[in-house]
């Protein structure tokens, strides 16, 4: 357990991608653009700003998909409580063997649990691929929407641990050609995800917390997100 108010023996690992109009996306431009409308002009004060203006989607770069991304009467981004946004997280990592039609199985989450016991109720459980390594050559990160994925069976386990979130360091859980099953699973039964998530080979395989925090949309099904982990100095 980490002490919280003990921040001295913390550490502190950015998950989140930085947004630009260059970043890879679903579709093939990812709709961001930062549009400056004033250029430090003095205000009446005497004050300089640079006022800017922002134009996006609301699923690009490291975001989160409520379960209202595909559930008509699911929950929000802006009702998800905050105490499920601040929650322990493991990684498992399938990155020695994932390529671009790699799915991770049930066997990689039993593997995991036999060397760092059952993932526990409530935890945030991130499947690491190594496919960020990609993240500045968009082209390749997006590959035609071929990218390593999360099978159904995977998934349904995962829900049986009732997790509170699933994370990847893709585009998506699913592959292009499904129906998006694992969407289906997991805000289905009022889970969320994250996905593009960044930096996840930093993490320790258990032991962080993480903080997920997107902008708080009323109605919103999909947010942009600034997601980060706490670890313990001895992990």
């Amino acid at each position: 357990m980490i002490d919280l108010l003990n921040i001295a023996n913390l550490k502190f690992i950015d998950l989140t991608h930085a947004l630009n109009k260059n970043i890879p996306s679903w579709n093939e431009g990812c709709g961001f653009n930062n549009k400056i409308i004033v250029d430090y002009n003095y205000s009446s004060a005497g004050v300089q700003f640079r006022v800017q203006h922002l134009d996006m989607d609301a699923g690009i770069g490291t975001h989160m998909d409520a379960p209202s991304h595909c559930m008509t009467n699911g929950v929000n981004i802006a009702d998800i409580p905050l105490s499920d946004l601040i929650k322990p997280c493991v990684v498992i990592n399938v990155a020695d063997k994932a390529h671009e039609s790699y799915q991770c199985s049930v066997e990689d989450i039993q593997l995991f649990e036999q060397q760092h016991g059952k993932i526990a109720n409530g935890t945030f459980v991130i499947i690491h691929t190594g496919w960020g390594r990609y993240w500045k050559t968009p082209n390749k990160y997006r590959n035609n929407l071929l990218f390593p994925s999360v099978s159904v069976d995977a998934a349904n386990l995962l829900l049986s641990r009732n997790i509170v979130g699933l994370g990847v360091d893709t585009l998506s859980p699913d592959i292009n050609d499904s129906d998006f099953p694992v969407h289906k699973i997991m805000l289905g039964n009022n889970k969320y995800i994250i996905e593009n998530i960044a930096n996840s080979e930093q993490l320790p395989v258990v032991g962080a917390y993480m903080i997920a925090l997107p902008i708080k949309i009323e109605n919103g099904t999909e947010a942009p997100i600034r997601l980060i982990a706490m670890v313990p100095n001895s992990c």
